[in-house]
């Protein structure tokens, strides 16, 4: 696997590792418990007790989740923000309640420490004015004891009977657990589900990257065996060198193909199968990285029979139809060479239809007017030779 590659995975794996983190603490801080509390009291005039279990609480984020039981001590200032806040209980009173009023500025761990340091087992906090009886799930990291949010009317109603003397005894019971989009099961499927992904998704780089490589490297296998090949064709072209007043060196010479230049008496070109030949020095390398003719594509390792050890894709040869006119031309152009294959055919089309006698063109005791149709010629450089026939036999 190359270094960007596994740069990307190791990215990819540290993102995925970060959102799962984040996922589980959210899940966390998602994760709602409510409490149930049992309110009894007894008023002094008609010594009637009256008790209640509603499910109106609900447990802050960092509390613990069990169940306290004690009277209830209303905070003094009501906010009971500061240290010189003070609850109006018995000296050896233990595993008491505080009620405390939401706002004035100080945070849910303040309020929530200042009744832990005066000896509160736990701590009620109600809504403040306007918000009726909604409740939230209240943030207070750094405290040790049991803290629970109740609404704004269950509250007032808790100091009204605490303002009248009467005392108050609550019973806090852990209520229904509440997850808003993933509870535990949810986190452990997902948490399953990431990591499957996740390896599947390496597994995914490493097979593609280790089948990349193994492209690469029978690629270059390839190339080496084919350069190989075609030096050992490049040792048997004939080399042949340019003297003082050759026909390549004259003024209507042709130039080299790969650079464009003239020849020059003293220069060494090398002569491929098809009879093309152009500089030495220009023509190797060309050799080396394509094994064909650069005018006609013929390949030199096949016309050497220089044998191949890689596959090579079957080349389908597709037949021209111009080719096949007459059983004449036929004739004519397996007799011919191979470069004037296409002069024999145009110069047998051109007989074929000069030798025409007069009786071919009569049917039935009737002589047809004579047509002149110009033919059609693949060799344009004869069309000019028939139009001067003709008008000589005119």
């Amino acid at each position: 696997m190359g270094p960007l590659a596994s740069q990307d995975v190791f990215s990819w794996l540290l993102v995925a590792s970060v959102l799962q983190v984040s996922s589980v603490s959210l899940a966390q801080a998602s994760y709602l418990c409510t409490a149930y509390l049992n309110i009894s009291y007894t008023i002094p005039e008609t010594n009637q007790t009256t008790w209640r279990q509603e499910e109106m609480g609900l447990y802050g984020q960092d509390s613990p989740k069990t169940s306290v039981v004690g009277n209830v001590y209303l905070a003094h200032p009501i906010y009971g923000c500061g240290d010189d806040t003070v609850y109006r209980r018995p000296n050896d009173s233990r595993g008491w309640i505080a009620l405390i009023q939401r706002g004035n500025g100080c945070t849910f761990s303040d309020k929530i420490n200042v009744a832990a340091m005066n000896g509160a087992a736990a701590a009620i906090i109600f809504n403040d004015f306007g918000a009726e009886n909604r409740v939230i799930q209240m943030s207070h990291p750094g405290t040790s004891i049991v803290a629970v949010m109740i609404g704004n009317y269950y509250g007032m109603e808790l100091v009204q009977l605490l303002v009248k003397g009467v005392p108050v005894s609550i019973a806090i019971e852990v209520g229904k657990q509440h997850g808003p989009w993933m509870s535990h099961y949810s986190v452990f499927f997902v948490s399953i589900s990431f990591f499957i992904v996740t390896a599947a998704t390496v597994g995914y780089f490493i097979f593609y990257s280790a089948r990349r490589l193994t492209s690469l490297r029978q690629q270059n296998r390839k190339q080496k065996k084919l350069k190989a090949e075609a030096k050992k064709a490049i040792g048997q072209l004939q080399v042949r060198t340019l003297r003082q007043g050759d026909q390549e060196t004259g003024p209507d010479a042709d130039t080299c193909a790969v650079c464009i230049d003239l020849y020059k008496p003293g220069d060494v070109l090398s002569i491929l199968t098809c009879n093309h030949f152009f500089h030495k020095s220009c023509i190797e390398p060309w050799l080396l990285e394509h094994r064909t003719c650069p005018m006609c594509k013929c390949d030199i390792l096949k016309a050497l029979g220089v044998e191949l050890d890689v596959e090579e894709q079957p080349q389908i040869s597709v037949p021209d139809f111009r080719s096949f006119s007459t059983s004449e031309d036929l004739h004519s152009e397996t007799a011919s060479h191979t470069h004037s294959e296409t002069a024999s055919s145009g110069y047998a089309s051109m007989h074929g239809t000069e030798h025409l006698s007069p009786a071919e063109g009569t049917q039935n005791g009737v002589q047809e007017e004579h047509v002149d149709v110009s033919p059609h010629y693949d060799n344009l450089a004869f069309e000019g030779d028939i139009h001067r026939q003709s008008e000589v036999r005119t």
